[in-house]
């Protein structure tokens, strides 16, 4: 007797079943969201990035744990664009944001621009921002008027504003001026002395001036506990957790220790944030949440001791002539920024990735991932990336080739020969959109991005 032919089910099913095994991206239900980002931080600054670092053990075990990203861009090499970019998917040239805001700033992120807190919302997802906002705090620029559920933070830098226990800074900056009418005004340059730094809950002002020391426990205690409620109300959530970190060191819960003093008591303490909130997402389930770690921008190198690590990308200019490639500039260092994607069982764990990458791509990829549509009528300038995460691909932005006499940037090479970009001026709106915009249209014409 010959053997019987095989029915087409035996076959399907198996392959089905293979399939299921080896398909790490199906989600059978939607996946939480948490974005850390960090602000002003080195890609040096990361150990896994830059052996000289050793502050970041809880970092490094989530490189190990995930997927790092070594070529990742920020949209911008100041604060205010960069963000509007994340929570848009575009560059400010689009969305409207090409300076820092300041306090005197009545106007914000362009309303009509659809934040991705707003479409998450749509699609179900309970969103929340906590920390740093800075794009506009009057009316409906606030956060819980762009999408987000729930609010806990301060409306733009924590040196943007005076405080009863100042952080530290460089010059230093002094305390809130006495209550009485004798008392000393101290005016400088790039201090707030006259305004008290509000910590806010949804639109209520909690403290005023807040008490910079507590910060990293309080954002930590919140996002532990927004974690907790959209866990119990049964809906994926989405975290916008943007840390005070590492713009100038908040007070560090203990005296510096050896090694780089200050600012790596404060790096530390952002590691040990970062590891609670991991522990928090982890609790619900390893695999439900998916937590994408980066920064806004480069270094503020002006700060010297108090700014991060560039790790390699000091070109030559400043190696012979002593200038910043950080921060407000569109050398490498201004924009090039660490990122870690952590998703248990769906993005590859010890996994180093060189594709192309930007901030702008956290909003197509969580849009995709949630199984939500874009805003339509309107060009995105991120693109869906989960087949990079998924460890698919290691193809992001196409790298454009064009005669560097067109864009005086092209001839720079990786760390850049051109004329240093010399941008000055504090963190509230001075001096910086030149910067952005140079930034943005070096990410179009030397990476391509968007094109």
């Amino acid at each position: 007797m010959g053997t019987p032919p095989l029915s087409p089910w035996a076959v399907l099913v198996p392959t089905l079943v293979l399939v299921g095994l080896w398909a790490p991206c199906v989600v059978s239900r939607q996946p939480n969201f948490i974005v850390i980002l960090a602000d002003d931080v080195g890609w040096g600054d990361l150990g896994a990035n830059w052996a000289e670092t050793k502050e970041t053990p809880h970092l490094d075990q989530l490189a190990a744990e995930g997927t790092r990203f070594v070529d990742f861009h920020s949209a911008a090499s100041t604060c205010s664009p960069s963000r509007a970019s994340l929570l848009t998917g575009r560059l400010g040239l689009r969305n409207g944001v090409t300076h820092n805001f300041a306090i005197s700033s009545l106007g914000g992120l362009p309303r009509n621009e659809t934040t991705l807190a707003e479409v998450l919302r749509e699609a179900g997802y309970s969103t929340g921002a906590i920390g740093k906002w800075h794009l506009g705090h009057h009316g409906h620029h606030h956060p819980t008027s762009r999408g987000f559920d729930y609010y806990y933070g301060i409306p733009y830098s924590h040196d943007m504003g005076c405080t009863d226990t100042p952080g530290y800074n460089l010059p230093p900056c002094p305390p809130c001026p006495g209550h009485s009418a004798t008392a000393s005004r101290v005016m400088r340059k790039d201090c707030y002395t006259e305004v008290a730094l509000p910590l806010m809950e949804n639109i209520t002002i909690v403290q005023q001036p807040v008490e910079l020391g507590s910060l990293a426990r309080r954002y930590t205690e919140e996002a532990e506990r927004f974690i907790q409620r959209a866990s119990a109300k049964g809906q994926p959530f989405f975290l916008y957790l943007a840390l005070a970190h590492m713009h100038v060191p908040l007070v560090p819960p203990l005296p510096p220790g050896p090694g780089r003093g200050v600012y790596g008591a404060s790096l530390g303490e952002m590691d040990a944030l970062v590891a609670r909130v991991k522990e928090a997402a982890d609790s619900l389930g390893r695999g439900s949440t998916l937590l994408w770690f980066t920064g806004d921008n480069g270094p503020w190198a002006q700060k010297c001791e108090l700014a991060g690590r560039l790790g390699p990308f000091v070109g030559a200019w400043q190696r012979q002539r002593g200038g910043s490639s950080a921060k407000q500039t569109t050398w490498e260092g201004g924009h090039r920024v660490p990122a870690l994607v952590y998703w248990p069982g769906r993005v590859p764990a010890g996994r180093t990735s060189q594709a192309l990458l930007s901030i702008l791509d956290i909003f197509p990829t969580l849009v995709a991932l949630a199984g939500a549509a874009l805003p339509p009528n309107r060009r995105f300038d991120g693109l869906d990336v989960s087949p990079v995460l998924f460890g698919w691909s290691d193809v992001g932005h196409k790298v454009r080739q064009s005669h560097p006499w067109c864009h005086p940037l092209l001839a720079a090479g990786e760390t850049g020969s051109a004329a240093p970009q010399q941008r000055r001026g504090g963190e509230g709106g001075r001096g910086r959109g030149a910067a952005a915009a140079s930034v943005q249209g070096l990410l179009h014409h030397r990476r391509g991005l968007g094109l």
